[in-house]
């Protein structure tokens, strides 16, 4: 058998390693890649322009000790908030069961689940050193993702990582070892966006990863009830995706008085530039509504002892993105004079459970728990079969762990109708801040944005219709095209109509174009032409003094994005990383389109109305929210709850779509379009409260898809 010494091992590689990683790219970019086409890379550039201002961003204003205590809380509660987890849950009863319990040579082990809220479990092993004779250091050990399942039974990662517990309760530490959500014993799900499509957990503003740090902060609480614990030495640890819930419980919960995260964290360069966000589900991430780096998250650890631990050769955990976090959480543990608290730990190898990577686990947690040296002399191995760590023969029937996502976050309570123009003037008010504040952040300010330099592309006049085009910068390496179309020789405008389109609508729209400007349009794929709708638009625009303007926001038309599904989900996941959302975007650049038509010769005063179908409907209401001088909405078949769309961050926890009509309404004349006028009550209702006219708000009944 191998015997360690301490004294062969570094937790800091030599300086020339550091510099040699910090310039090699993560190992996974080519195959991470967004895509070849020129919108693919202008995204590319985007995200690569939005990550650099997080990254700089990150901690720069912390010059002194001061300054760090001072924001310390603010950021503390920041994430809790990110995490799902504000208001905090209550502390309800844990109802903790031990259901059995069997001896190995060196330790007991205990069948235990709790509650961490009711209903939903947590299936757990806790491992008891022999011959306990007074209160001993504990480990969490939170699990990767790696179960075990036979049969249709699932063992949970607990009989995976057994071998962790073992190693621990044989050198003298009480080791719980707790299931995740997704691979316990009662399966729940952690990959909504990644897999099935919930992009409302973004609007809702839950993350599975909420749920695990909850279930550690829970876990905690049971540990401080168990007398064979010392309550002031607890450790946590885990590796891959428990490296990443070992960061939230330690970063959250300053019960943890050491914490090693193996392979569990690296910085928002390597998820969102480099792509490895594509190797991770939802449970690594919080809902990034402040616009964090991680090393924001690692830094809340500071001072206690945190030992960075990863390999080489990682390629969901770079070493560079690593390497450049451990820099910069270095400096807040300087401000504490605490750089013995803080380790740096690289072995050779991949993303791999590896007995390398254990021993320094192993040694720091000695160091700092036991304030001791010895050898290790023993590799952490498995003593068990699955069947024997069992939780539950039987799940119970209360359970809440395959649907927590549908509870776990509050949601806005539906609100009461104003009784008064203050009531009123008061909720809406409270409505746009959370939208500016939660929803929103991620928009640039506007000196960021910069100016819109619109530029015209082409104007012709063929078949009665004079056809423009019109470029401009929605933000940074985001630039759009206008498309405006109207009668040849109007000299007086009275409208503006701004149709937003979606993908179906581009296609429509380019099939009757295509009829009548082909030359034009020959930097797009054009569909078969559509000559009948060509010669409907020519007869609109006979007899029409308005304007109509056509605009597809980023991701569509011009800048359509790499078609392939599985790149479309996670070009949406690299946005929240950011803070941001797509949908959220476009309603940023809806905006910017109706600031772009103001920039137009003869249009500056003209009234704007803006039109939009389903999905898009939606962006185009909230963009009515932000920019003066809307005249109309006519929005089509708009969905009655962001539950289906579109999605914002946290939109949910606030306010839903009748809300937003309601507050548009009083800016604008809205006309809905829809099968029936059911789930628009609260416009309704406020409209006739506030004694609004008439047409300030209608539903219209259609029932076919002709739009109006």
């Amino acid at each position: 058998m191998a015997i360690y010494e301490k004294s062969k091992f570094t937790y800091l590689p030599c300086l020339t390693l550091i510099l040699l990683y910090l310039c090699v790219p993560c190992l996974a970019v080519d195959k991470w890649a967004i895509g070849t086409s020129p919108a693919d890379r202008m995204l590319a550039e985007y995200f690569r322009t939005e990550t650099a201002k997080l990254r700089d961003r990150c901690l720069s204003d912390i010059k002194t000790l001061d300054d760090w205590k001072t924001k310390r809380e603010v950021y503390r509660k920041q994430l809790f908030e990110m995490l799902s987890l504000e208001p905090l849950p209550e502390k309800t009863e844990l109802s903790p069961v031990i259901t059995g319990k069997f001896e190995g040579d060196a330790f007991t082990v205990e069948k235990i689940h709790y509650q961490s809220r009711p209903g939903l479990y947590v299936t757990a092993n806790f491992y008891i050193p022999k011959g306990l004779e007074k209160p001993a250091p504990a480990i969490l050990y939170v699990c990767g993702h790696g179960g075990i399942k036979k049969d249709g039974i699932s063992y949970g990662n607990k009989a995976r990582y057994q071998h962790h517990a073992a190693w621990f309760a044989r050198h003298g530490y009480v080791c719980f070892i707790i299931d995740t959500l997704q691979l316990g014993e009662i399966e729940g799900i952690h990959h909504g966006t990644y897999r099935y499509k919930m992009w409302w957990w973004n609007s809702r503003g839950y993350t599975s990863a909420g749920v695990e740090a909850w279930n550690c902060i829970r876990a905690l609480d049971y540990l401080e009830t168990r007398k064979e614990v010392d309550k002031d030495r607890i450790g946590v640890t885990g590796r891959s995706g428990g490296g990443a819930y070992s960061w939230w419980i330690a970063a959250l919960d300053d019960r943890i008085k050491a914490a090693v995260p193996v392979a569990g964290i690296t910085d928002l360069q390597n998820h969102v530039v480099d792509g490895c966000v594509e190797g991770h589900c939802d449970c690594m991430y919080i809902v990034n509504t402040y616009r964090w780096d991680y090393p924001l998250v690692a830094a809340l650890v500071a001072p206690r002892p945190l030992l960075i631990s990863n390999s080489d050769k990682d390629s969901i955990f770079p070493l560079d993105g690593v390497v450049r976090l451990h820099e910069k959480v270095r400096d807040i543990y300087k401000l504490y004079n605490a750089d013995k608290n803080l380790g740096l730990h690289i072995t050779e190898g991949p993303h791999k459970d590896t007995q390398e990577m254990r021993i320094h686990a192993f040694v720091w947690f000695n160091r700092f728990l036991k304030d001791d040296n010895p050898l290790i002399d023993k590799p952490a191995v498995g003593f068990f079969e699955a069947e024997q760590l069992r939780v539950f023969d039987k799940l119970p029937g209360d359970q809440t762990n395959t649907r927590i996502h549908e509870s776990f976050t509050p949601k806005a309570s539906p609100p009461l109708v104003p009784q008064s123009a203050d009531e009123w003037a008061k909720q809406r008010k409270a409505w746009m801040k959370a939208l500016r504040e939660k929803s929103f952040r991620g928009w640039p300010p506007e000196a960021e944005a910069g100016s819109l330099d619109t530029k015209k592309v082409f104007s012709v006049e063929k078949q009665g219709i004079r056809f423009s085009a019109y470029d401009f910068t929605s933000q940074p390496h985001v630039r759009l095209r206008l498309y405006m179309v109207h009668r040849p020789k109007l000299k007086k405008t009275e409208m503006v109509t701004l149709k937003v389109l979606d993908e179906q609508g581009w296609k429509e729209w380019l099939a009757a174009m295509r009829v009548g400007f082909a030359d034009e349009l020959d930097d797009q794929t054009l569909p078969d032409p559509d000559k009948k709708a060509f010669q409907s638009k020519q007869e609109l625009f006979k007899n029409t003094k308005r304007v109509m303007a056509y605009f597809a926001p980023r991701g569509i038309g011009l800048t359509a994005w790499n078609p392939d599904e599985r790149k479309q989900t996670q070009i949406r996941r690299r946005f929240m990383l950011l803070g941001q959302t797509r949908d959220g975007m476009r309603v940023w650049d809806v905006r910017r389109a109706t600031q772009a038509i103001r920039t137009i010769d003869s249009l500056s005063d003209t009234p704007i109305q803006l039109r939009g179908k389903k999905n898009m409907a939606g962006i185009v209401l909230y963009a009515s929210l932000f920019e003066p001088s809307i005249a109309r909405l006519d929005l089509w078949d708009l969905p009655n709850s962001h539950r289906d769309g579109p999605t914002f961050l946290n939109v949910l926890r606030y306010l839903d779509m009748p809300q937003a009509v309601a507050m548009a309404a009083e800016r604008s004349r809205v006309r809905l379009y829809q099968k029936d006028d059911s789930g628009w009550q609260f416009p309704q209702a406020v409209a006739q409260k506030m004694d609004w006219t008439e047409k300030q708000f209608q539903v219209l009944a259609v029932s076919n898809e002709r739009e109006p």
